[in-house]
């Protein structure tokens, strides 16, 4: 197994999104990035822990491999607003991807200078490179919300749209059952 960690607005979405991709064997919400040891989402939500809210990944890479990790990432988020997504504004959403070698940190500059090279975005991305420090699970209410609350309002405005593009855009990578 290989490890990726994304930060991309709320946890939910990524979550969502990455659970339903074909060697993807585990998505676990949670917080990185910041100062205060042992955040929990009260703290996280006050924007003063500067934790962000992420999603670390365990993936086979014989089945996915961390390029098309990136590419779901960043068609999935909007990495060009800085510090939110959507409705959600503070540094806790801001977009981020958490590198746990040096593989990961060429794979993504690579990534960055095509998407910069590409035009797809109409504005400058504003993706931080960070390495991957203490990764603290999120609260068990957190994880696999979508799929235990998917007709909770925030889930079919914010979420779901992203399942959606997903398959829309992925559909060779996601799970039969998802």
């Amino acid at each position: 197994m290989d490890r990726a960690t994304f930060a991309g607005g709320c946890f939910w979405c990524l979550e969502a999104v990455f659970q339903r991709i074909n060697g993807v064997k585990r998505v676990v919400s949670g917080y990185i990035g910041g100062h205060t040891p042992n955040p929990d989402y009260r703290s996280i939500c006050s924007g003063t822990t500067g934790h962000a809210e992420a999603v670390q990944i365990d993936y086979d890479p014989d089945q996915v491999d961390y390029e098309t990790l990136l590419d779901v990432f960043f068609a999935t988020h909007d990495p060009t607003t800085l510090n939110r997504q959507g409705n959600d504004s503070g540094t806790q959403y801001r977009s981020a991807v958490f590198v746990h070698d040096e593989a990961q940190r060429q794979s993504l500059q690579a990534k960055l200078a095509e998407l910069a090279a590409g035009g797809q975005f109409s504005a400058p991305i504003v993706t931080e490179t960070r390495d991957a420090t203490t990764f603290y699970a999120a609260e068990a209410e957190h994880n696999d919300y979508f799929n235990r609350h998917p007709n909770q309002p925030y889930c079919m405005a914010v979420v779901l749209p992203k399942v959606r593009k997903l398959h829309a855009q992925f559909a060779q990578l996601t799970r039969s059952d998802g």
